[in-house]
């Protein structure tokens, strides 16, 4: 039986692999779960994501022992859709975090959707 919501299991197994201080977790793959990742690690909350076959592979970043993830959260739903206009887009605790939307551009993090002036679905939200 398939997940209901591929995108909020990845967050959640990132968000329990660093509860028990894992070093890396691996994630069904699929291009959106890709994007998404990519940004996260653009942003310097994971190390680095490799495809190992069907998975991907998420090494888990540390800053003194605690992880670089304080919180991960699913914003947008499958029973419920959260769109944000480029005027609408959270600015994740003032500025320490960084929202994730599915715009018409891609898959794109908070800042770089207001530069291109585009809105979309709002993924989630990451500090």
């Amino acid at each position: 039986m398939g997940v209901t919501d591929p995108i909020a299991d990845m967050l959640t197994r990132i968000r329990n692999a660093h509860m028990a201080l894992h070093k890396q977790v691996r994630i069904p793959a699929s291009k959106m779960k890709r994007s998404i990742l990519k940004i996260m690690e653009e942003n310097g909350y994971i190390e680095k994501v490799e495809q190992e076959g069907r998975d991907l592979v998420v090494y888990l970043k540390y800053v003194k022992g605690l992880p670089a993830i304080s919180e991960l959260k699913r914003m947008s739903k499958p029973g419920r859709r959260i769109y944000v206009g480029v005027d609408e887009i959270p600015n994740v605790q003032d500025g320490l975090g960084i929202a994730i939307l599915s715009t018409s551009k891609g898959i794109l993090e908070g800042s770089e959707a207001k530069k291109m002036n585009v809105g979309g679905e709002l993924i989630c939200t990451i500090w």
